[in-house]
């Protein structure tokens, strides 16, 4: 079924440029639809919070978190919320769940597990599919989280942490959160996975156990011999909190420190990338010369052109 008048794509745009916030639960609902004649409407959306009819890129920051499954990134971010809320910033959570394969939808309901006052009708947090990929990011979620950034302060895509959600998820952010947990092989895991460069911001939770220190120590360590410029910040979550007002500043700080159009203009052409593989497939990209391939020429593309326009750029490619 269309979606009706009342969930316009085009007036759904207009209301985020307006940050009402009471749009996010239809913005998502289109942009998650499977019907077919609801691409229009969702085409619609992008467009009219695309950077050229917002006059420039959308304000929010858009933070991608990912970490090993039960590391405590849902208990994590229920205290990040509560202290965003605290300095009086709108927050968005897109929570990415591995696909149901009977419906199609997301698994856990992470909604269940991030606390926040449901009454406050500054906070949207949403559980979304990850589309069939463990770990991987649906093209809905980049789409939300790009439409979503017009309206909030503060948009958050949590990720499961395996697969392909490292390298996804800095496509989409404009800064990456890695969490990590003490004495359970996380941190070593993740120094032998080479993704050293991904993190903007490294995090390990439970500080208060014993073995946080050692983590710790280990991290900056190989961070300084790879010179990599990553914060390091020791959380818990357990009451009362601690390093959660330390997180929130170096997350901003390195949003200070971002050449933020660059940087919006790369997640554009990735996420049209990811919206055209999507669509075509392994047989399409092969057509285009393969994922490499498609981000040079995406590359030399004109910056002005929005994630529907570069989608149709490619298309018009495998067939031209």
């Amino acid at each position: 079924m269309r979606p009706s008048r009342a969930v316009d794509g085009r007036e759904l745009g207009k209301r985020l440029k307006q940050r009402d916030l009471s749009a996010a639960p239809a913005v998502l609902n289109l942009l998650e639809s499977r019907a077919g004649d609801a691409r229009d409407d969702a085409t619609a959306l992008l467009e009219a919070v695309a950077p050229s009819a917002l006059g420039g890129e959308a304000p929010a920051h858009i933070i991608g978190v990912t970490g090993p499954p039960g590391v405590g990134k849902s208990s994590l971010l229920s205290r990040l919320v509560a202290g965003w809320r605290a300095r009086e910033r709108t927050v968005a959570v897109l929570a990415v769940d591995p696909t149901s394969r009977r419906s199609g939808g997301a698994l856990l309901a992470d909604r269940a597990r991030i606390e926040f006052d449901p009454a406050d009708r500054a906070v949207f947090v949403r559980s979304t599919a990850a589309g069939g990929r463990l770990g991987g990011l649906a093209p809905a979620t980049r789409a939300a989280a790009s439409a979503l950034a017009a309206a909030f302060d503060v948009v958050v895509i949590e990720t499961v942490g395996v697969g392909q959600s490292e390298t996804e998820v800095a496509d989409v952010a404009d800064t990456v959160a890695v969490v990590v947990q003490p004495g359970s092989g996380d941190v070593l895991q993740f120094l032998k996975a080479g993704i050293m460069e991904i993190p903007d911001v490294l995090v390990v939770t439970k500080s208060d156990v014993r073995e946080a220190s050692r983590s710790i120590a280990d991290l900056r360590a190989a961070l300084e011999a790879l010179g990599a410029d990553t914060a390091v910040v020791a959380t818990s979550s357990v009451a009362p909190p601690a390093g959660i007002d330390e997180l929130i500043d170096a997350l901003d700080e390195h949003r200070s420190r971002l050449d933020l159009p660059a940087s919006r203009l790369r997640a554009r052409r990735m996420h049209a990338l990811a919206d055209f593989a999507a669509e075509h497939g392994e047989r399409g990209l092969r057509a285009i010369g393969g994922a490499r391939e498609a981000e040079r020429w995406l590359e030399k593309q004109d910056p002005a052109l929005d994630v529907a326009a570069l989608e149709r750029a490619l298309t018009e490619r495998t067939v031209g």
